[in-house]
């Protein structure tokens, strides 16, 4: 990881092809690469260069030093750690989940914890926004290279790329910045080096520890090293790591949940009266579920499928669904304190994004349009887009576009129910017993699997034409692209996903008429509900289409394949060396990885919000769902976790504060999910009716005759011409069948009302609208009223915030208060500990004795202040912090700058 000289460290790399014959531009590119060295150099950086004659592609090696370094980072207005405090106002462990356990439960927990000699614990330093003219401030080690972390060097060298010139005086405005060499193929690639081989036993490196104690499958219960990926990849990727292993411990009391409303089901399923109702031969003699070739057949068939139902469909799902809808909303609430104390530890408060540089395709689009107009900032005519005659056609036609694509996903699913319709009109014609008693079930499971196999072809489709989208609207930076991109595709794969969940919930069965009468599409019955209730069908097609997505794309698409082309690059580079040699050095073995891209993390985010969804909008139909999350996700942390370490080059480590707008998808999810599993307890399910019935109709106040109820009669002679099943296909016990049932509120036919609607199909329509008013408006108001009883950053960050503002300000004072009377810089224990008292008595908060850690090397401890049994537990001593601990030891004065 070092120069040749085997002290400069790389800080970036340069790939460039070194195929001039196939390339006609090879001249003008090789003049912009000299152009952009000579910038590089010119802005203080080194740059040496790996060039093999052997090779067709080259690299160049670049190296930010201290001062280039010290420079940037007060004009980026980056923190760093000041010299002083070493000592902790509180242990920050304390905030975290882990730190706030004791006892018995913490020792039950501690198998989870990772090992403190194999992950050194990452301590919290005070810091301030970094002045290079004031450099006895902060904490600078020996070498003082060492003083930027390796995350903040990559960083401003990528700063320092993007920004740099490689035309001359007379060419275009928009030649500068390595984004637009790549697109222009200048350069084939700029990457970070990643630190040293995960493979290598012999010496340890922070790539090394994360994949021993993150990436392994064998760690994949043990907590993630939030601070060393931070630390390694940058915050933007830390936060996605922080937000999926909350999210996964948030669905441990769904899933237990889930669970007991499972097993509560198995274990009331044979006590259910309208299952034995279902199981008793020939009670009820149903009428024909298609046309002309279908006979009359007995309920007594439906009876494995109503215990099925039974399952999902019981008391415990309303109570399910309320939990789900209360959960989404204290996960969502108690996330947000995670993220302020992330924020906290990561020094994000107060963050202000540095202003982007616009996207290459966007310079490339500009540079080409006629109209000019003046920069207001820079007072330079430029070219632009006008909005009323470039832009707005552009987002009409895109909008346009979205909307074609939706109505696809929607046909894609009258095709589906189009295939159901026939093959359960061709299963209930065989004379096979098992065909046709079990032609719900099949027809189900083969409709769910046709349309999880479409789903995965509409996905790609929808994604290439999302990103083809986005590139017409010509968006001028990265953030405004990738925020239109995620909204686009989150918008496409909700209807693709959820579309026929959507149908089968709300839609199927709801518009069918008598026997005679019934409603078709494409001159076929439309679908009905088999036992009243389309919950069964809904948990299966949920089931398959979950559960599919998890195990295809979520698992065999992200292994497998990027291990495929990691194979195939490796192939293909060693086929490009003429000497065939074995040993690759660091920068050719990661040119070998996958490029993560801009589409990688949101990729990784755009799973787990459809997860999300199948969790929360449909739960009530198929509670087991936050279950099959929680395990899903145990293997998708260990497995994008091995993807970034072993699998990916090493990313920009970029900055970011929050998860984005991720955060308003899901408080959009649980908002409609309320709506959603309201309306599926409602209408989908058969709980409003059993409650009425029960309630209103039965008379001893049980079940017992709901059956019989909810089933009206038919008259066989009322068959219109065609419709009647023919005589040779009736079944010899129902040859003499004068009156048939079907599941509908309807009078009988001998009423005066034939066929219409009865008072209780009203009563229940009121009865069904009612509840999901009331509960929507209950549960809204439950989580309105959580979400203003948990605050979004806890009491105890808060505090730690401002008692650090108020030291860190001391410190500074007093500092440039010894500067100025000529003293060393540095505080002394004394003054350290005036701050101290100073700060407590104005807070009336405890103790807050900084100390020096003078400890003999046998471990005992002495304290020249006066409060000797106000000791407190220092943290663990980097290599830095015990070097000069023994320089501290050997200097007899109170003066003395200690970590």
């Amino acid at each position: 990881v070092f120069f040749n000289d085997g002290v400069r460290r790389i800080d970036y790399i340069l790939v460039w092809s070194s195929n001039k014959a196939r390339d006609k531009r090879a001249a003008t590119k090789e003049s912009f690469r000299k152009t952009f060295v000579n910038n590089l150099i010119e802005e203080g950086l080194h740059v040496e260069e790996d060039i093999e004659e052997s090779r067709n592609v080259q690299f160049a090696k670049v190296h930010a030093p201290f001062e280039v370094l010290a420079r940037h980072t007060d004009n980026m207005k980056l923190k760093m750690p000041i010299k002083e405090v070493s000592s902790k106002i509180e242990d920050m462990d304390s905030m975290g989940l882990w730190g706030r356990m004791t006892g018995c439960f913490k020792k039950f927990l501690s198998p989870f914890e990772l090992d403190p000699y194999r992950v050194p614990h990452f301590t919290k330093k005070f810091t301030c926004t970094f002045q290079k003219e004031k450099m006895y401030l902060y904490d600078v080690p020996t070498p003082k290279e060492n003083f930027f972390s390796r995350a903040t060097r990559c960083r401003i060298v990528d700063f320092i790329l993007r920004r740099t010139e490689y035309g001359h005086e007379h060419q275009s405005l928009f030649t500068y910045g390595i984004k637009n060499l790549i697109a222009n193929g200048t350069y084939l690639s700029a990457y970070p080096l990643h630190e040293g081989s995960h493979k290598n036993r012999s010496r340890m490196s922070i790539r090394k520890l994360l994949h021993d104690n993150w990436a392994s499958s064998s760690v994949w219960f043990k907590v993630q090293p939030l601070d060393y990926i931070r630390s390694y990849f940058g915050e933007k990727i830390g936060f996605y790591f922080a937000w999926l292993g909350y999210y996964t411990y948030a669905l441990i009391p769904a899933s237990i949940v889930g669970l007991l409303v499972f097993i509560y089901g198995l274990v009331y399923i044979n006590s259910d009266p309208i299952a034995k109702d279902s199981c008793e031969k020939n009670m009820f003699i149903m009428c024909p579920k298609c046309y002309k070739r279908c006979s009359f057949w007995g309920y007594h068939r439906m009876c494995y499928y109503i215990l099925v139902t039974h399952l999902f469909d019981n008391a415990a799902t309303v109570f399910f669904a309320a939990f789900m809808s209360l959960w989404g909303t204290i996960f969502l609430e108690f996330w947000k304190r995670e993220q302020a104390s992330i924020q906290y530890l990561w020094d994000l408060k107060n963050f202000e994004e540095e202003e982007e540089p616009p996207r290459p395709e966007y310079l490339v689009k500009i540079s080409e349009s006629k109209y000019t107009k003046k920069n207001k900032v820079t007072g330079v005519k430029e070219p632009y887009h006008p909005f009323w005659k470039r832009k707005m056609p552009v987002y009409l036609t895109s909008a346009s576009v979205m909307f074609f694509l939706i109505l696809v996903a929607i046909a894609v699913v009258l095709g589906v129910t189009a295939y159901r319709i026939a093959i359960l009109s061709v299963m209930y014609t065989n004379d096979h017993q098992m065909v046709y008693k079990n032609a719900p079930l099949i027809g189900s499971i083969s409709a769910a699997i046709i349309n999880l196999i479409l789903i995965f072809i509409l996905n790609f489709v929808y994604e290439k034409l999302a990103i083809k989208l986005t590139d017409w609207e010509c968006l001028r930076t990265q953030h405004d692209y990738d925020n239109s991109l995620r909204y686009k595709i989150y918008i496409l794969q909700f209807v693709n996903f959820y579309s026929s969940l959507f149908y089968i919930a709300f839609i199927k069965g709801r518009f069918n008429g008598p026997p005679n009468e019934r409603s078709k599409i494409f001159n076929a019955r439309l679908e009905e509900c088999d036992g009243g209730s389309c919950l069964t069908e809904l948990c299966i097609q949920l089931a398959i289409i979950f559960v599919g997505k998890q195990l295809i794309q979520n698992n065999l698409v992200e292994i497998v394949l990027p291990f495929v082309s990691r194979i195939k690059r490796a192939i293909r580079m060693c086929l490009r060396n003429k000497n065939k040699k074995l040993i690759l050095k660091p920068w050719e073995k990661d040119f070998n990885l996958e490029e993560m891209g801009s589409l990688g993390l949101l990729q990784e985010y755009l799973e787990m919000m459809i997860q999300f969804g199948f969790v929360t909008l449909f739960v009530a139909a198929f509670p087991l769902a936050p279950c099959f999350a929680f395990i899903n996700n145990l293997i998708e942390i260990r497995s994008d976790a091995n993807k970034f370490v072993t699998q990916y080059r090493r990313p920009m480590p970029a900055r970011a504060v929050s998860i984005g707008v991720w955060y308003e998808i899901l408080h959009a999810i649980t908002r409609i999910s309320i709506v959603t599993n309201a309306c599926i307890i409602a209408f989908t399910s058969s709980f409003i009716q059993r409650e009425l019935y029960k309630r209103v109709y039965s008379s001893d106040n049980t079940l017992n005759g709901f059956l019989n109820n909810s089933l009206a009669y038919f008259d066989v002679n009322d068959f219109v011409n065609g419709t009647a099943p023919k005589t040779e296909d009736i079944k010899e016990k129902y040859k003499n069948t004068t009156y048939c049932r079907y599941l509908d509120y309807r009078e009988p036919p001998w009423s005066a009302k034939k066929y219409q609607y009865t008072t209780q199909y009203w009563h229940l329509m009121a009865s069904q609208f009612i509840f999901v008013v009331l509960f929507e408006n209950i549960i809204v108001l439950i989580t309105c009223f959580v979400a203003y009883l948990i605050p979004d950053t806890s009491t105890q960050v808060s505090h730690m915030m401002r008692r650090e503002a108020v030291v860190v300000n001391e410190i500074l004072l007093k500092t440039e208060l010894n500067r100025a009377k000529g003293f060393k810089p540095g505080l002394s224990k004394s003054s350290l500990n005036e701050i101290s008292h100073r700060i407590n008595a104005s807070e009336g908060k405890g103790r807050m004795d900084f100390k020096s850690q003078t400890s003999t090397e046998s471990g005992n401890r002495e304290d020249n202040d006066t409060n000797k049994d106000d000791s407190v537990v220092d943290p663990p001593l980097d290599e830095h912090s015990w070097y000069l601990l023994r320089q501290a030891k050997q200097n007899d004065n109170n003066d003395v700058s200690f970590v």
